[in-house]
């Protein structure tokens, strides 16, 4: 990740720690999709809910850079609709 936004100058980490609220977002978008995947295999097999979630973590894995990404671009977005940097 660039320190510091190319086309406005933003810069992205404020303080030491500054991401740890993406992470919270980035936990709940996770727990949505994989519960998503999980409804899904289960209608789709009637297998049992181990086997069922295993799957669901296993289609989870490779969405989980760009969610977390995702998760860090809407604390951006969140921190400076509420604390613009000046």
């Amino acid at each position: 990740m660039y320190e510091r936004c190319p086309a406005c100058d933003l810069k992205f980490e404020r303080e030491p720690g500054y991401f740890l609220g993406a992470m919270y977002i980035s936990y709940a978008i996770a727990l949505v999709v994989i519960t998503g995947f999980a409804a899904l295999v289960w209608m789709v097999t009637r297998w049992t809910i181990g086997r069922v979630t295993l799957l669901a973590i296993l289609f989870f894995l490779p969405l989980a850079p760009a969610i977390t990404l995702f998760s860090r671009v809407l604390w951006i977005y969140l921190d400076q609709a509420i604390d613009p940097e000046k």
